[in-house]
């Protein structure tokens, strides 16, 4: 059985804490910073090779970012409190972004809002239905999750769509969907919704940049396919 060392038995110039007193968090690798902020190991398992056993079987820090909560509680080691410790960190992370305006996503293109929202929703069982709020310059200002569960987009209010974004002054929303079966083909209901959100948007004066139908690694924009936008 192998057997592996504490941290608290490593030379102090190794421990991943001090090292990031010593040389600053940028000069750390992911598996240091993650063992930062899971802090202990498991029986038998040090805090580190905690932490690389971890990022192996979620294939690195990005596909754990995606992982939800019942999942990560899962795997060994891996507790409610430090799952809350994992996904807090990740959270305010994802917030860091979208306050720093410097830093703010700016969607050029539908693959540019399909590349944020798919690690997002793309992997989910069930249908959750966001809103991205943008700025003048389409930037993501803020991401909401306005449904979630068995979702007809023909029982989606077009109020609660528009009301985030006149609440944050935003000049344009993109919307998407997921289909839990992978198939992103719009149904003729995802496209009266879009015809919906399209007149109101211009009466309200925020634009419908796009909706977003996200499948498994794939995805639709409507805009693109001219379905629910033809007298944009």
């Amino acid at each position: 059985m192998t057997t592996y060392i504490t941290v608290k038995e490593m030379p102090v110039e190794e421990r991943p804490r001090e090292r990031l007193a010593r040389v600053g968090p940028q000069s750390l690798s992911t598996t240091e910073l993650l063992a930062i902020i899971l802090r202990t190991g498991v029986g038998g398992e040090n805090v580190i090779n905690m932490s690389t056993r971890i990022l192996a079987q979620y294939g690195g820090l990005a596909g754990l970012a995606r992982a939800d909560f019942a999942q990560i509680e899962a795997v060994k080691g891996l507790g409610p409190a430090k799952t809350a410790q994992l996904l807090a960190a990740f959270e305010l992370g994802r917030r860091l972004m979208l306050e720093a305006p410097e830093e703010r996503l700016q969607i050029r293109s539908p693959a540019d809002a399909a590349h944020l929202l798919m690690p997002l929703i793309g992997h989910k069982e069930q249908e959750n239905f966001v809103v991205l709020y943008l700025d003048t310059r389409n930037r993501v200002t803020d991401r909401e999750i306005l449904y979630k569960g068995s979702l007809n987009t023909s029982l989606v209010r077009v109020a609660e769509v528009f009301r985030g974004a006149i609440r944050r002054n935003s000049a344009g929303i993109i919307v998407a969907h997921n289909h839990p079966s992978g198939d992103p083909n719009p149904s003729p209901e995802d496209v009266a919704l879009t015809r919906r959100l399209v007149k109101s948007g211009k009466l309200l004066e925020v634009d419908l940049l796009d909706h977003l139908v996200i499948g498994q690694n794939r995805y639709v924009s409507l805009r693109e396919r001219a379905l629910g936008f033809e007298e944009a």
